[in-house]
C-alpha cells in the first residue's frame, strides 16, 4: 500500500479534479438530458464540487513548482477538506430528503427572479425535499454523499500514509 500512496499521493490532485469534474458532468447531463430540474440544494453540491475543481486546480500547479516533500501531503489534505465541505452538502440535502432536517432552501429562491427559456411556460423550482430521481432507493444526493465521502477518506489517507522507507526498498 505505501507504494501506491507513493505514487498516487503528488497524482492525487488530478484524479480528485476528474472526480469532480465527472459528478459535475453527470449532474448536467440528468438536467439537460434527462429533463430533471436542480433544486436549490443541488446546486450548492455543484458549487461544492466547483471548489473541489479549483482546489484541484491549484493543488497540481504547486506541486509543479513547490520542492518541499511534504507539499503533495498537503495538497491531499487540502482536497480532503473540500471533499468534506461536499460531503456535508450532499449529506445535509439527504437529510432534507429523508425529513430528518426542516428544508430552508425554498426561502432563498424568489421565483419572479427566474426566467424560464420559455416565457410563455411557468416555471416551477423543484422541492429539495422531494428526490428528482432514485437508483436502488438512493438518491442522486445519496450517492454524491456516498462519492464525496470515498473520495475525502482517500485523500485523508493519502495525507496520512506514511511514506516508504529506504530500507524496504
Amino acid at each position: 500500500m505505501t507504494d501506491l500512496a507513493s505514487w498516487l499521493r503528488p497524482r492525487w490532485p488530478v484524479f480528485a479534479f476528474l472526480a469532480s469534474a465527472t459528478l459535475l458532468a453527470a449532474a448536467h447531463a440528468f438536467e439537460r438530458i434527462g429533463g430533471l430540474a436542480p433544486c436549490p440544494m443541488c446546486l450548492d453540491q455543484r458549487e461544492a464540487h466547483w471548489i473541489v475543481l479549483g482546489v484541484s486546480a491549484a493543488a497540481f500547479v504547486a506541486l509543479r513548482f513547490l520542492r518541499d516533500p511534504n507539499a503533495p501531503r498537503m495538497a491531499c489534505a487540502l482536497i480532503g477538506f473540500a471533499f468534506a465541505w461536499s460531503l456535508f452538502q450532499a449529506g445535509h440535502h439527504v437529510a432534507v430528503e429523508q425529513h430528518w432536517v426542516v428544508a430552508t432552501c425554498d426561502t432563498r429562491i424568489d421565483p419572479n427572479d427566474i426566467r424560464p427559456m420559455n416565457f410563455d411556460e411557468a416555471f416551477v423550482v423543484p422541492a429539495c425535499d422531494t428526490p428528482a430521481w432514485t437508483m436502488f432507493g438512493i438518491s442522486m444526493a445519496g450517492y454524491n454523499a456516498i462519492i464525496s465521502l470515498l473520495l475525502m477518506l482517500k485523500s485523508f489517507a493519502l495525507a496520512l500514509w506514511p511514506e516508504r522507507s529506504a530500507r524496504h526498498a
